[in-house]
């Protein structure tokens, strides 16, 4: 069905999430977490002060001995903004298209090159978007020396369902033993044969910053892995999101084929905004603070959390207009701080990849869908992580006629 053919009261969404939007745009959960729906709140809420990151696996950072420093997610403060500022460079639209746009490039089309070697048979999308993920990320990071088999070491330390680490429960037990020896994994056969490399000869990339900056190797490691994290399983997830949008959208897919490269970005950029990857972030209040609402302020107190709903607050009518869960590339982008909202966060802590992963998903995708007789062979199925209220698409294959 095209976005011309919905009335306004539908929703164009791939992902259900199972739940309706919420009237109230700020509420208290049973817990006593303050629960954020509003745009311009959440938005408040991470570019002010007055709050530090919680959630995303910071339980198990905050076990790890003083010493260690705790990768670039995990701090917040000076420490934090002085990073950000000496790594930015990396980050750049100017340096990714001198540096690793020819290299989306060639992956994309290696990829692109698997589907039509592969007809009539059907290959998972995933795998095709995981390998370009690894490719740009590692590229960025500097893990190009590593053993063969990163993707599938990286599945394992990215299982599809997180555990809590303890000493407890055999439950806890188990997951804490499975994941030292994922960490142990990814260690030897590709972080230590890096550091090894840039240690003999220094490149222009985040490694050699790190050990620039006198790092250990456990936290070289930590922050390869966040990066990981960050921007290739986020990635892989989202290329699988567009392309279910454009197969199944003669009207969306006509339109992304013929724009140009600026034209086809924001139709990417709109369907972020409909189906932000990771859909919840929380924070930790550090002093008091209020939240505003339309009964006045809400009073949250030092230490209490804060989660940030972004699908909801992405799709709120007052920042983003009329019918935001229909898929509308024209809308325009006055909600800040961009056409994807709130997809890739804001202030100190937003995304510095948010241009990469567009990108090398346009790369990608309109090579793809230039294929002659390409389609959706099978329909994916979606789970979720709920702790970031994240999505998975598994099953999705393509074919060419």
């Amino acid at each position: 069905m095209s976005e011309g053919q919905q009335s306004a009261r539908e929703s164009a969404r791939k992902v259900d999430r199972g739940r309706e939007r919420p009237g109230c745009p700020v509420s208290r959960a049973a817990d006593g977490t303050w629960q954020v729906h509003d745009y311009q709140v959440a938005r408040e809420v991470l570019r002010g002060p007055g709050t530090v990151q919680a959630g995303l696996g910071i339980e198990t950072v905050e076990k790890l001995p003083p010493r260690v420093r705790r990768p670039v997610l995990y701090r917040d403060g000076p420490e934090h903004r002085e990073h950000r500022r000496q790594t930015a460079r990396f980050f750049t639209p100017r340096r990714v298209d001198e540096h690793y746009r020819e290299l989306m490039v060639r992956i994309a089309e290696q990829q692109v090159a698997k589907v039509r070697a592969a007809a009539p048979g059907e290959v998972p999308l995933s795998d095709l978007a995981f390998e370009l993920a690894i490719g740009v990320v590692s590229e960025v990071i500097g893990l190009r020396y590593g053993r063969p088999g990163v993707r599938r070491r990286l599945e394992r330390f990215f299982p599809a369902e997180f555990g809590e680490p303890g000493l407890t429960s055999v439950r806890g037990l188990y997951w804490l033993v499975r994941q030292n020896v994922n960490w142990l994994r990814v260690h030897l056969a590709d972080v230590r044969p890096a550091i090894r490399a840039h240690r003999r000869r220094r490149h222009d990339d985040l490694i050699s910053h790190l050990l620039d900056e006198g790092c250990s190797d456990a936290e070289i490691l930590g922050e390869c892995l966040t990066f990981a994290a960050a921007g290739m399983v986020t990635t892989r997830e989202f290329i699988c999101l567009a392309a279910w949008h454009l197969f199944t959208d003669d009207a969306l897919l006509a339109r992304y084929r013929a724009a140009d490269e600026a034209g086809r970005l924001t139709v990417l950029e709109e369907l972020l905004r409909l189906e932000p990857v990771v859909a919840r972030l929380r924070r930790r209040a550090t002093t008091a603070l209020e939240l505003r609402t339309p009964r006045g302020p809400a009073a949250v107190r030092a230490g209490e959390y804060v989660e940030l709903f972004l699908d909801d607050a992405n799709t709120d009518p007052g920042a983003v207009g009329a019918d935001p869960l229909l898929v509308r590339p024209e809308r325009e982008p006055v909600f800040g701080p961009g056409r994807s909202g709130l997809t890739f966060g804001d202030g100190p802590h937003r995304c510095p990849g948010a241009h990469i992963a567009v990108l090398e998903s346009d790369v990608f995708l309109s090579r793809l869908t230039a294929l002659d007789g390409v389609r959706m062979a099978t329909a994916p199925r979606v789970a979720f992580r709920d702790a970031i209220g994240g999505y998975e698409i598994r099953g999705l294959t393509v074919a060419v006629r």
